[in-house]
């Protein structure tokens, strides 16, 4: 691996870098990138926390990994993996209510391996992470059923 270039304080390049992902990956085996939007509250604030990337493995990814995928045309998310499916995977951002169906592995650039929240770092592999993990996805279903209940009610009150 080349030596990795200096990033700013707010995760990217430097003026005059350009990399892609994907070409950023190949050449440096990581990326660190502070957080934009709010999709992956409440583990992961936009301004504030920083995740770290690496290449897509070989195999399969797994259920609960979070993946840097890109959306076509040109757009890269950062969501969870809720379900497997032969060819395909079902992702869902942890603050979002629609999953996105039919992301493929072609379409996934990397998976999350660690994170920087309030500071301090976390790997993926930390238990208090795989517990988050496995009961924000069993609470997905009613957490979007009070999405939708909440929307509901407030088209009704106007």
């Amino acid at each position: 691996m080349n030596e990795r270039p200096q990033t700013s304080e707010a995760g990217f390049l430097p003026e005059g870098e350009v990399h892609s992902y994907e070409s950023y990956l190949a050449q440096y085996g990581s990326l660190t990138y502070r957080n934009k939007g709010v999709s992956m509250l409440p583990l992961l604030k936009e301004g504030r926390d920083l995740f770290t990337v690496e290449p897509r493995p070989e195999a399969r990814c797994r259920k609960y990994d979070v993946v840097l995928y890109r959306r076509p045309p040109d757009q890269y998310v950062l969501h969870r993996i809720i379900r497997v499916r032969d060819r395909d995977y079902v992702i869902l951002g942890d603050n979002c209510v629609n999953r996105e169906y039919g992301v493929t592995d072609d379409d996934i650039v990397g998976v999350m391996t660690s994170f920087v929240r309030k500071g301090r770092t976390y790997s993926v592999e930390d238990w208090r992470y795989r517990l988050y993990s496995r009961v924000l996805c069993a609470l997905q279903p009613l957490r979007i059923l009070l999405y939708r209940v909440k929307r509901f009610v407030r088209k009704r009150l106007k």
